[in-house]
């Protein structure tokens, strides 16, 4: 996924009300950017970090920037952007990159199994069969060990949930961590923030729910999925 426009390089000050990140740019203006990352973002706000903002001039918004990308104090490029893991999951299945799904016949976004009361990212089919994939973006990081999700999240143990049931049923069902931080080698369950969470996706893998981690290169100019992660449950 390449950015439509360069990004606007800046500093962050700060990080707050979930939405909102003041920015200072490079020639000391202080901009506030919408955040699109409802997550504690732990490890990826600090005062101090690098923020790639993207400008767009609709008159419709509020806020003329949105933040994409922070870079670490150590060089790590992280995409708080949790909204893009769908466009770089749908964009590598169309280019047919995505590990473990090359071969699908074609996809659809954001559907509802018929007697599921949960819509899922996407419906791929492959030799008229039909699954049901999951998506989620992580970011949080301790050492180069990921972790999902970084606040609890009890919508999340209810898709794991509602995969299971697919799976249960026969229907093939697959989550995905979308890792978006490029010091991340591996992904783990948050067990220690939010063990129901990492209860339910244990239970999902149990009835036959299939789990894969992938990661991204991400610079200022683009970010895109280039490989398989191991994922430790």
């Amino acid at each position: 996924m390449k950015f439509s426009t360069p990004l606007i390089k800046g500093k962050l000050i700060k990080r707050y009300k979930r939405f909102l990140a003041d920015v200072e740019l490079s020639d000391g203006s202080i901009v506030t950017a919408h955040c699109p990352n409802t997550g504690a973002m732990t490890g990826c706000a600090e005062p101090g970090f690098l923020a790639y903002l993207r400008y767009s001039d609709d008159p419709k918004r509020k806020l003329k920037y949105t933040w994409e990308i922070a870079r670490t104090f150590t060089g790590e490029f992280i995409g708080v952007n949790t909204h893009n893991a769908n466009k770089l999951v749908a964009e590598a299945l169309i280019e047919k990159r995505l590990p473990g799904f090359e071969h699908i016949d074609d996809f659809k976004a954001e559907v509802r199994p018929p007697g599921s009361d949960s819509r899922f990212d996407f419906r791929l089919r492959f030799n008229n069969e039909e699954s049901f994939l999951e998506v989620k973006s992580v970011t949080l990081a301790e050492g180069n060990c990921g972790f999902f999700p970084d606040a609890k999240t009890t919508r999340g143990a209810k898709h794991c949930l509602a995969l299971a049931n697919l799976a249960s049923q026969g229907i093939k069902a697959e989550l995905l961590f979308c890792v978006q931080h490029s010091g991340i080698k591996e992904v783990k369950l948050a067990n220690h923030i939010d063990p129901a969470y990492a209860e339910s996706v244990l239970f999902a893998s149990q009835k036959g729910v299939k789990i894969r981690a992938v990661s991204c290169y991400i610079d200022e100019e683009k970010v895109t999925i280039n490989q398989s992660l191991p994922i430790i449950l």
